[in-house]
């Protein structure tokens, strides 16, 4: 089981890359068109830089949906391999069964 901490510091990066898409989305767009004049795409540099580091999409970390586990994650489930694995030994998870383990 992974800390308490860093499964709730991970919880509002994810809750700031949400509050913050838009606006990102929106300066980036700027600075990498480039028809727009160079002040204007330094102002928006000036302005994705000031906005905070945990409202971006690359800070999050996929974590086990069960144990909070960061590595070993199964996208496709959102599970770590060792709880993927305890699942399926049980027969929760429909369709798969133990091939050689």
């Amino acid at each position: 089981m992974a800390k308490k901490s860093a499964i709730e510091k991970n919880k509002s990066r994810i809750r700031k890359v949400e509050k913050f898409a838009e606006k990102r989305k929106g300066l980036k767009e700027i600075i990498m068109n480039k028809k727009t004049s160079s002040e204007d795409r330094f102002q928006a540099v000036i302005k994705l830089a000031s906005l905070p580091k945990n409202g971006c999409a690359v800070r999050v970390r996929n974590r086990c949906e069960l144990s909070g586990r960061p590595r070993g994650f199964y996208r496709r489930v959102k599970l770590s391999r060792i709880a993927l694995r305890d699942l399926a030994a049980s027969g929760q998870i429909p369709g798969m069964i133990k091939a050689s383990w």
